[in-house]
């Protein structure tokens, strides 16, 4: 059975008995109609106070947005003041910035760096007095020095850093407020009022040219401090008797009024009581005529609110009509803010999901990058490791062959296998560039003299129509770097640029000192020194320089490039506790600079070369050594070098062996072990029981390559592969010590 239908039974049952009863339902009407319309329009006073409040937030939402430009929390104020113009909405408002004090720093009506008041116009400072300086305020009226008309103030604090630096204000002009009032559709007879806290009218539905900047009573005043709504009997202040609905707005304890003339509200319960008196009459008369008129129009409204509420449903944004029912059009009302603010949210969500999911993805790429150069460092440095022993094995041999050679023909073989040795030595060190920082290859050097002994390295990558600039400081600071990589950094820098420039170009190296407050990435704030390599290329397209640093990624032809320039130097920045930075555009160039961080040590004095030992020079030493080393071609060649040297060898397959010899009384003039090995003892880990058993005992390692730092006092590092007479000068220099 439809709605329609059961209204109409419904009427036509109660009609009779209405009829009886008519003297008792006129009055019951009356008093039933007089309680709906002061609800309604107690609802009515509250929405109209959230009306207002939400015109409120909006700019409190601005004030923030304001107080969040990075050009404010860097100081840049002739940019933010900028910013403020172009964002305040309007003529009618205007950007504020003050100190603590209230001193006007910049105010978007006057140009930026002319004379500002020097005293607050509004009540601002009573309100922090009482409310405290952390939270937003809104200010009563009052006459603006600038504009020379009513405004008010919205003031939000900026933090800067954890602590209060400014307020951010703005100034509204109350006809704002007027257009707010206006835009409610309030009903003829109804007088709409927004008045401050010290009850001066703001804004109002009725003769506002007139009222707006005068004050209420004191008794009206007192009525209005007495709550946050309610309603009494009194009259406006051109003289309207009226009944006087009121409630509080939130944020700025103003106060909205909807007053209606007694006279309205006494003739619609009269109204409706005469009506309903003639309805009967009529209804007794008309019957089903009647009755059914009235179920019509008893359910338009209900069927306006069902499709309402559909729209709702379908996330549409609903446009008001009154239906002419207090109740109904309330319902309405509040179902269009419902919707409006439904529409907002889904806006807001959009938008942090399409953030986040932004947010995801460069966290994603930063991840799989780091892991790709995770990845890689394992291989190389692996490869790197098992390289470093076979070098190890072929210098220790050739050298132990050079000192028994007598022909002049297979010494210069030997040198020849030396130097290939060397070179081979060299490759294995650009393979570590994507391993661990091995300190044994770091050295604390002058960035300005490294630069400098690399640009013949780089020089000679060049064409010759490209002209070379180099700029650097008088007194680079010192940074702790593997020097290796650093000059193989530049070079594979200066050959993609090289490459990048087909036809000629310009590329400009530079080493600056520079201290920075806020380091590009995840850098701490220090002092670094800056190495940029930048070209007059044609520069990357957004989609490669998004890849640029990914491991074998190359946009060159098949033969013409590895992909691993870039990612090196990336790989060596990290190494070295720094940052590579790319900068590109299509078209402008390309930018690379290297953050390396300042080394607390001075620079090493750079070591004069050494002539090469001749065959019959090794030094001589005496003493046990404890040889640990489980590659058996390196320990087989080394002990070999060792004892050649004068030097009694006590030798150990792996770590838990080295200890086992330890703890059964040998006691060796020193410890010589390599980092990586078998078992449950790493070299590391043999030093430090060394060290906890027997401090007199000197430790020397030896590594081709350790995911560890043996970062143990008085323990020094050897890098494989080394010469036999650094190694044998090293362990007698260290049993002298004992």
């Amino acid at each position: 059975m439809r709605i329609r239908t059961r209204l109409l039974i419904l009427v036509l049952s109660i009609l009779v008995p209405s009829f009886i009863a008519a003297a008792l339902a006129v009055a019951y009407v009356y008093r039933e109609e007089q309680t709906a319309q002061e609800r309604g329009v107690s609802e009515a006073s509250r929405a109209f106070g959230l009306m207002v409040d939400n015109e409120l937030r909006t700019h409190e939402g601005i004030l923030h947005t304001l107080a969040g430009a990075p050009s404010l929390r860097d100081g840049r104020l002739r940019e933010f003041y900028d910013h403020a113009r172009h964002i305040a909405p309007g003529m009618e408002t205007v950007i504020v910035l003050a100190d603590l004090d209230g001193r006007q720093l910049i105010n978007s009506r006057k140009p930026f760096g002319a004379a500002l008041p020097v005293r607050r116009s509004s009540n601002l400072g009573d309100l922090m007095q009482r409310h405290g300086r952390e939270g937003t305020l809104v200010s009563d009226v009052f006459m603006a020095p600038i504009g020379k008309r009513l405004d008010y103030t919205v003031q939000v604090p900026v933090t800067i850093g954890g602590t209060l630096r400014y307020h951010l204000v703005m100034g509204i002009n109350v006809a704002t407020l007027q257009k707010l009032v206006e835009r409610q559709g309030f009903r003829s007879g109804w007088i709409a009022t927004i008045v401050d806290r010290q009850g001066v009218v703001l804004a109002r539905s009725r003769r506002p040219e007139r009222f707006v900047g005068q004050g209420a009573s004191p008794v009206i005043r007192q009525r209005l401090n007495a709550g946050k709504e309610g309603v009494w009997e009194s009259r406006t202040l051109d003289g309207v008797d009226v009944r006087a609905f009121f409630s509080t707005v939130p944020l700025s304890e103003w106060k909205v009024l909807i007053s209606i003339p007694t006279s309205e509200i006494h003739r619609v319960p009269l109204k409706a009581a005469a009506l309903l008196g003639g309805l009967m009459a009529a209804l007794l008369a008309a019957g089903v005529l009647a009755a059914h008129r009235l179920a019509r129009r008893a359910i338009v409204p209900i069927e306006y609110l069902g499709r309402s509420a559909d729209e709702l449903g379908q996330g549409k944004e609903l446009s008001y009509q009154p239906q002419g029912l207090t109740e109904i059009d309330g319902v309405a009302r509040r179902m269009a803010e419902a919707g409006r603010q439904i529409h907002q949210s889904q806006q807001e969500l959009e938008r942090r999901v399409a953030e986040a999911v932004a947010t995801t993805e460069r966290v994603q790429g930063a991840l799989l990058k780091a892991q790709k150069l995770e990845a890689l460092g394992r291989l190389t440095g692996g490869i790197a490791h098992e390289f470093n022993n076979l070098l190890q094995t072929l210098s220790t041999a050739l050298q132990l062959a050079e000192l028994t050679a007598t022909q002049p023909k297979v010494l210069q073989l030997v040198q020849t296998c030396k130097k290939t040795v060397q070179r081979a030595a060299a490759l294995t060190g650009q393979l570590g560039a994507f391993g661990r920082i091995q300190e044994a290859r770091q050295e604390t050097v002058d960035a300005g003299h490294q630069l400098r002994s690399a640009l013949q390295l780089m020089a000679g990558a060049l064409r010759e129509d490209i002209t070379l600039e180099v700029a650097c400081d008088d007194a680079p600071w010192p940074v702790t770097v593997e020097p290796l990589q650093f000059d193989l950094a530049l070079l594979n820098l200066a050959m993609n640029a090289r490459d990048a420039m087909p036809r000629g170009g310009v590329l400009r190296i530079e080493a600056r000192n520079v201290t920075l407050a806020q380091p590009p990435g995840t850098l701490p704030r220090g002092d670094y020194v800056c190495v940029s390599v930048q070209d007059s290329g044609s520069g990357m397209a957004p989609e490669v320089l998004a890849r640029a640093l990914d491991p074998f990624y190359t946009t060159k032809g098949q033969g013409q490039g590895t992909g691993l320039g870039l990612p090196q130097a990336y790989a060596f920045a990290t190494q070295s506790q720094g940052l590579l930075v790319l900068d590109s555009e299509p078209g402008r160039g390309t930018r690379v600079a290297l953050y390396l961080p300042r080394a607390r040590a001075a620079a090493q004095a750079t070591q004069p070369v050494q002539p090469a030992v001749q065959a019959g020079a090794l030094p001589r030493a005496r003493g046990q050594v404890l040889f640990v080393e489980d590659d058996p071609l390196v320990r087989e060649a080394v002990t070999r070098a060792l004892e050649e040297s004068g030097f009694e060898v006590l030798v150990a397959e792996h770590g838990d062996q080295a200890v086992a010899l330890l703890d059964g009384g040998a006691r060796p003039a020193v410890v010589f072990s390599d980092i990586v090995m078998p078992g449950s003892v790493s070299g590391i880990d043999l030093a430090h029981i060394v060290r906890r058993r027997y401090p007199t005992l000197p430790v020397v390692l030896a590594t081709g390559y350790t995911a560890r730092q043996a970062a143990i006092p008085g323990v020094q590092v050897l890098a494989k592969p080394y010469p036999i007479e650094k190694l044998v000068a090293l362990l007698a220099n260290s049993t002298a010590n004992t």
